[in-house]
Order: structure tokens, then C-alpha cells, then sequence
């Protein structure tokens, strides 16, 4: 088998293409139809989304909500500003995540939010040098959190988020993402009505987005690269919704690439969606057989990430990088507020 490098999966963007604030209306961003089989473009509005669909057809959504998991405090004893980005919810109140300045965030530091209406001690230091935290606070964790948090942007947006409402999916219900599972940004409520009315199922399946999602490929061998693990959860509902509809004939068209990964994760090697929950780290790459998935919505992946791999598994590598070739040409909005695609 080919080593598969990191480098084939380089393309050129020029920075004013990434998106820094979401359109005004959520379903009016730019939609770039790309067909599995014959590398077809075309060019369509996402509002054209049920053009592309069947009733009986199946739609994956993940209604996991961002959490506002950004914290910016002070050392107790020096005053020194530091960020803390939430990543893992652990037991009761101790929480895995990243701190900058790392250097001075040790076993034993003090942390102070708010005018100590939140604090918190460094417990341990973890692999890849996040860190175990315990918070302490007086009432409800996340009403402290929200009175204090900020949303975790990516690191490429640089623009202050008016409304923190636009980096949540308006079917975000299961508080635990430390990112958006973005593909669901460009969905109305009209939009997904008038889906439902066609005869599409909706299924929800929930995966916790961790920021691993933006850790970049360090390994040249793309084989070499180490996931993340994320939590996920598929309800008997969605299960028996998704196998319903292969067992019919129907489509199954995931909305992102974590609806994607929590489905491949939960489902045997029949294809069948087992119910429950767990950690996945699967990593989804060219080669990868698909389980379930037929079809995919996405957004605009960065250059030689894992999320442009797993595009790559599903529509092949040459034709994914010729389709984000003619979306830079296009001008096209790229990334987390960017415009979409749906691969068929």
C-alpha cells in the first residue's frame, strides 16, 4: 500500500477566502454539489439542499451545543492573565483542557475568573500537555460558565462574535463541544421543515466536539498521526431510523464530518448502527470502506487536515483537491463560517 503524506493533501488558499463572520442569513451561503463517481462540479445556493435529496433518504445531523469553554483569568499569586479552553468534561468538577501560558500553569497553581466567582487548581498535567483542572464555584456550573465563557472560535477567526447563538446549530441540544460541528451552520428551521415535509428522515446522533479537530497533522505519514477521542451517543431512535432507511434502499447523507465519524464508530461490520454511547478516535482516511454513509455535507476543510482526508475517503483525493481548486477560483467562503458542500 501507498504511504499516503501529509503534502498530498497541501492546497493553496489565499487568506482573505476564510470566512471571519457567518452570513446574515444562515441558509444563503454558496453550496458546491461535487458527484463521488465522476468528480462533476457544480454550483448551486444551499438553499437547493432538498433538490439533492429523495424522500426516504436519511440526514445525520449532530445536536451536540458548544459550550462557551473559553476562560480568561489570573494567576492568584502573580495577577498574570492566563486562557483556559475546556476540552473534556471529566467526573464532578474536573475538567481536562488546554493552558496559555503553559510554562507557568503547574501541579498546585491557583486561577481566579470573574472576580472569584469562579477559581480553580491545576491538579496534573496530561498527555500532550493539557491539564487536569478542578474548578470551585457557589451554584450551577453552567450558568457560571455562561456569565463568564466565551465561545471557542477557531484560532484563523480573528473577528469578535457578535451573537454567540451563530456558532450553534439551531437543533443544538447536548451541552459538550468545545467546536461547532460547522456543517449544520448553514441549516433554517424552514429549511429542515421543508426536508421533513419531502419525506427525508431526520436523524440526531450527538458527538462532543473536541478541539483535536484543528490539531494539525505534525506526521509526514499520514499513518503516524494520533486522534483525538471524542464522546459520542446514538440513541435507539437514530439507530433504528438509519437502519430503516439502508434496509429500504434509502440514502444516508450525513450532516458534517462528525455526524459521519459517530455513525462509522457505532456501526458493525454488517453496516448495522448499534445504540449506546463511547470514546472514538476512529480516523477516516483514504482507503477506509464506508459502513454506512453514503453522502456528505460539508464546509471547507483546512490544507492536509484529517477533516480533508475523511472527504478525501469518500470522494477520492484527486477530485476533492480539483473541486477545492475550483471553489478558491470561485472565490468561495472557506472554514468554520464558510460555505458548504455536498458530495454525492
Amino acid at each position: 500500500m501507498e504511504i499516503l503524506k501529509k503534502s498530498d493533501f497541501y492546497y493553496d488558499l489565499p487568506q482573505e477566502l476564510i470566512a471571519q463572520d457567518p452570513l446574515e442569513d444562515r441558509s444563503s451561503s454558496r453550496l458546491l454539489k461535487l458527484d463521488k463517481q465522476t468528480g462533476e462540479i457544480r454550483h448551486h445556493s444551499f438553499k437547493e439542499v432538498p433538490d439533492f435529496l429523495r424522500p426516504g433518504d436519511c440526514l445525520v445531523l449532530n445536536d451536540t451545543k458548544v459550550i462557551p469553554a473559553r476562560l480568561i483569568g489570573k494567576k492568584e499569586d502573580t495577577g498574570g492573565t492566563v486562557e483556559v479552553l475546556l476540552l473534556k468534561r471529566r467526573e464532578n468538577d474536573h475538567f481536562e483542557t488546554l493552558v496559555k501560558p503553559g510554562k507557568k500553569a503547574r501541579p498546585g497553581a491557583r486561577l481566579v475568573f470573574g472576580d472569584g466567582l469562579l477559581k480553580a487548581e491545576i491538579l496534573d498535567i496530561l498527555e500532550e500537555g493539557n491539564r487536569l483542572i478542578r474548578f470551585e464555584y457557589e451554584g450551577i456550573f453552567e450558568e457560571v460558565l455562561d456569565a463568564l465563557g466565551e465561545m471557542p472560535l477557531p484560532p484563523y477567526i480573528t473577528h469578535k462574535l457578535q451573537d454567540k447563538n451563530r456558532y450553534q446549530t439551531v437543533y443544538a441540544k447536548y451541552e459538550g463541544s468545545a467546536a461547532a460541528p460547522t456543517a449544520g451552520l448553514h441549516f433554517t428551521p424552514g429549511l429542515l421543515a421543508q426536508i421533513e415535509e419531502m419525506g427525508v428522515n431526520l436523524a440526531y446522533v450527538t458527538l462532543h466536539v473536541g478541539l483535536g479537530t484543528f490539531r494539525p497533522v505534525k506526521a509526514e505519514n499520514v499513518l503516524e498521526h494520533h486522534m483525538h477521542t471524542e464522546f459520542y451517543q446514538v440513541t435507539k431512535e437514530a439507530a433504528d431510523c438509519i437502519n430503516r432507511t439502508k434496509e429500504a434502499g434509502g440514502r444516508v447523507i450525513c450532516v458534517g464530518t462528525t455526524s459521519c465519524r459517530t455513525i462509522e464508530s457505532a456501526a458493525d461490520d454488517a453496516g448495522i448502527v448499534k445504540p449506546g454511547c463511547g470514546d472514538t478516535d476512529i480516523f477516516i482516511y483514504p482507503g477506509y470502506q464506508f459502513k454506512v454513509l453514503d453522502g456528505l455535507i460539508t464546509n471547507f476543510h483546512l490544507p492536509e487536515s484529517t477533516l480533508i482526508m475523511l472527504v478525501s475517503a469518500l470522494a477520492g483525493r484527486k477530485q476533492v483537491l480539483q473541486a477545492y481548486k475550483e471553489a478558491v477560483n470561485e472565490k468561495y467562503r472557506f472554514f468554520s463560517f464558510g460555505d458548504a458542500m455536498i458530495i454525492l
